[in-house]
């Protein structure tokens, strides 16, 4: 979905703590906002792709009506997890949410905190996305996706870790090895600057 409007909604509380983290001021504070609220709010965007991140949004219960709401309001939604909560309630919306599940890389820190039971709920509509930060995670991430099969399961992206991996560099290892997967850039980054909020 790279390069399309979307609005995000982001979700304060993150039960992990990956060492390239961007947006650690998530991890608690926020403002309280009611699903109306939140529905009026991204009205004013006349943007029909939804996108709720965090932090990690299933930390919280009122996700689940969001995403109802959402649908119900025409919205095309994705949800944005760490993998490491149990996403069986949230494909229980139906395929219409599309699930993007990281896959936490050694050099995060997190790898060990994966549901891996998650793999056997994913379908054809949702993404994995794995965060690079060197050639050691690109190859750990390799072995992965050979052992779950992951390419014929769903897209899989891969991410360079912005500041820590060029790129070009992880391009060029995709392209040596004729990886099937997606390259994924956060583009915000590159439109603004990387540090700026509400973009």
């Amino acid at each position: 979905m790279a390069g399309v409007p979307c609005v995000f909604i982001r979700l304060a509380g993150c039960n992990l703590r990956c060492s390239y983290c961007d947006t650690t001021y998530a991890y608690d504070g926020g403002e309280r906002f009611s699903i109306d609220e939140v529905l009026s709010g991204i009205e004013g965007y006349r943007c029909r792709l939804v996108e709720i991140t965090g932090g990690e949004p299933l930390l919280q219960d009122a996700v689940y009506p969001l995403l109802n709401a959402l649908l119900k309001n025409g919205k095309d939604v994705l949800i944005e997890t760490n993998g490491s909560i149990n996403i069986e309630r949230v494909k229980g919306q139906g395929s219409r949410v599309r699930v993007i599940m990281d896959v936490k890389c050694p050099e995060s820190g997190m790898s060990e905190k994966m549901n891996w039971e998650n793999l056997n709920v994913l379908t054809r509509n949702d993404e994995i996305k794995f965060v690079i930060c060197n050639e050691d995670d690109y190859e750990w991430s390799k072995g992965i996706i050979e052992k779950y099969s992951l390419a014929d399961r769903c897209p899989v992206l891969m991410s360079p870790a912005y500041d820590r991996l060029t790129a070009g560099k992880l391009s060029e290892w995709i392209l040596k090895d004729n990886f099937n997967v997606r390259l994924n850039l956060q583009l915000h980054k590159y439109i603004w600057c990387a540090g700026m909020k509400g973009v």
